[in-house]
């Protein structure tokens, strides 16, 4: 009688769920999140443009900031923004990398406009700030599954 130890568990495989690999769900689901709040968050960019450039009286300025324009001229921003944010959302369902790298460039100039925008807006501003680094790291965390 010879007692054999059950043989060592195999390592797991390189696209297991590792955290960041290619299976990780919070980074895949996050690419599909990032991608909805894009499309979300530019059609909000969109809307406030359109305020921004109808009606100057909407918005009033909360004290002096250095980057003071004219509110038509922040609505044209927006609403440009906001446009390129929504074509960039609609890409990252395809999970292809140049949607990607498009998508965190503009995302990015959204970051930057929220930025300049919070004298105005300055509790939106935050949430979209928040949520726009949210979609960067979703964007840059994930890993296709497909083969190379």
């Amino acid at each position: 009688m010879t007692s054999a130890a059950p043989p060592p568990p195999a390592p797991p495989a390189p696209d297991d769920r590792t955290p960041g690999g290619p299976g990780d769900p919070l980074a895949t689901g996050g690419l599909a999140l990032g991608g909805t709040l894009m499309v979300v968050y530019g059609l909000f960019a969109v809307l406030q443009g359109i305020t921004a450039i109808a009606d100057d009286e909407v918005y009033t300025s909360f004290g002096e900031y250095v980057f003071e324009f004219d509110l038509t001229a922040w609505g044209w921003i927006h609403l440009i923004v906001g446009v390129l944010v929504v074509a960039a959302g609609f890409g990252l369902f395809t999970g292809v990398t140049w949607a990607r790298v498009v998508g965190a460039i503009v995302v990015g100039l959204a970051l930057i406009a929220n930025f300049m925008w919070l004298p105005y807006q300055p509790f939106w501003s935050i949430i979209m700030i928040l949520t726009g680094l949210f979609v960067l790291w979703s964007v840059f965390n994930y890993r296709s599954t497909r083969a190379v």
